[in-house]
C-alpha cells in the first residue's frame, strides 16, 4: 500500500477520469494494470498508445477477455462511463467534448504521433479541469510531457513511471525534465497506486 498524502487522496476522490499514455515498451505495464482492474473500478480509464492503423491490433479484444472491467475502442460521440477502459483508435486523435463525449479527429500528427497523448491529455483537462489523473509510461519520443504539465498547471494529479523501470526511458525522462510536481513511481508502486484508487472509494 502506498503512503499517499491527504492532498493526493483528495485528488483521487475528486477525479472524473484516469488517463494513461505510453508508446514503445509501455504495453506490458498497461496490460498488467488493465487486466487486474475490478469490474467496479470507480473511474473511466482512457489509454493512448502510439500505433498505426496499418498494423492490425486486437489489444482491446484481448484485454476485454482478461479484465473484469469492460475494455473497448473509444467511439465518436460516446459518453465516458466509470468502470470502462477506452483505448484511442489507431490513426485518430482522441478528444473530449464539453458534454463529456469523445470526438475522433484526423488532423495532422503531433510529434509524429496520431493518436497524440498531448492532445488527449489537454482536451480532457479542458473539460474536467483539476479533476484528472494522468499517468505517463515508457515511450520513444517526448509526447505526453506537455500534456502532463498542462494537467498539473490546472490542479490535476500527474504520475510518471520511474525511467529506471521503463523499457524505453525517453518518454518518462522528457516528462521529468519538463514537468515537476508529480508522483514518480516504479512499476510495483504503480500497481499499488491503482489499488489505492479502488480503496479510496470503499
Amino acid at each position: 500500500m502506498l503512503n499517499l498524502t491527504s492532498n493526493i487522496l483528495d485528488k483521487i476522490l475528486s477525479a472524473e477520469a484516469l488517463l494513461i499514455g505510453c508508446s514503445a515498451g509501455g504495453f506490458n505495464l498497461v496490460y498488467e494494470l488493465v487486466s487486474a482492474l475490478p469490474a467496479e473500478f470507480p473511474l473511466p480509464v482512457v489509454v493512448i498508445i502510439h500505433r498505426s492503423r496499418r498494423y492490425k491490433s486486437s489489444i482491446e479484444e484481448l484485454l476485454d477477455t482478461k479484465s473484469q472491467a469492460c475494455v473497448k475502442l473509444a467511439e465518436d460521440k460516446e459518453v465516458l462511463k466509470k468502470g470502462i477502459v477506452y483505448f484511442a483508435p489507431p490513426d485518430y486523435h482522441l478528444l473530449l467534448e464539453p458534454e463529456g463525449c469523445f470526438s475522433l479527429d484526423s488532423s495532422e500528427p503531433v510529434l509524429f504521433s496520431r493518436p497524440s497523448i498531448d492532445v488527449t491529455f489537454k482536451s480532457v483537462s479542458d473539460v474536467y479541469k483539476q479533476n484528472v489523473i494522468a499517468m505517463l509510461f515508457s515511450g520513444a519520443n517526448e509526447d505526453g510531457a506537455e500534456g502532463l504539465c498542462y494537467i498539473r498547471d490546472r490542479g490535476g494529479l500527474i504520475v510518471i513511471q520511474d525511467p529506471k523501470s521503463a523499457e524505453v526511458r525517453r518518454m518518462p525522462e522528457a516528462a521529468l525534465n519538463k514537468c515537476r510536481g508529480g508522483l514518480v513511481l516504479d512499476n510495483v508502486a504503480i500497481h499499488a497506486f491503482f489499488t489505492s484508487i479502488t480503496s479510496c472509494y470503499k
